[in-house]
């Protein structure tokens, strides 16, 4: 009886392995909002780290995190290096592509709590008086990646932080928009 159970379990856990290698190699993350300000107000939130702390998830629900920064001050070449006890982990961007005031393309290279290597990317175009803002971002679907998407909807949880993201960037770039 026990030999069965053993492989029953060996045959379901080997099944599970086996569907998991079959999801795609990529993933993509994608959320939007309007922000009620010209692209030239929301633009420089995003092409500077130095400004990030007004709106990125990260920095605001980790105490612990501290940044550091190099190269360019803003736009292609800045850097910023992160590292946080919370949930925040460490891990290093750069601004690999700007284009004033429609687009940032940002690497990012997470040490922990896992290993990637993502690229986010925001697109701003102009909505009426204000801005539409399309943060994405997309990255090697990496096999525990895919074990755990059978249990965790990846889209759902990242989504929930750009979501947040985006808020905090609308409510930064408005309250810059009517000083």
């Amino acid at each position: 009886m026990f030999r069965v159970i053993v492989t029953v379990l060996a045959v379901v856990v080997a099944g599970i392995l086996l569907f998991a290698a079959t999801r795609p190699g990529v993933f993509r993350i994608q959320r939007s909002i309007v922000v009620n300000a010209p692209p030239e107000v929301v633009f420089p939130l995003i092409n500077d780290f130095h400004s990030w702390n007004r709106w990125a998830p990260q920095d605001r629900s980790d105490p612990t995190m501290s940044r550091t920064f190099s190269g360019a001050s803003s736009g292609v070449g800045a850097i910023s290096a992160w590292r946080g006890s919370g949930e925040t982990g460490a891990g290093r961007m750069e601004i690999t592509g700007s284009t004033v005031p429609s687009q940032v393309t940002v690497v990012v290279d997470f040490e922990k709590p896992n290993r990637a290597h993502n690229t986010h990317r925001f697109d701003l175009a102009p909505a009426g008086s204000g801005t539409t803002v399309i943060w994405s971002m997309e990255g090697r679907n990496l096999y525990f990646m895919k074990v755990m998407s059978l249990v965790v909807n990846l889209d759902r949880a990242m989504g929930k932080h750009f979501e947040e993201g985006l808020r905090n960037l609308k409510s930064a770039a408005e309250s810059t928009s009517t000083q």
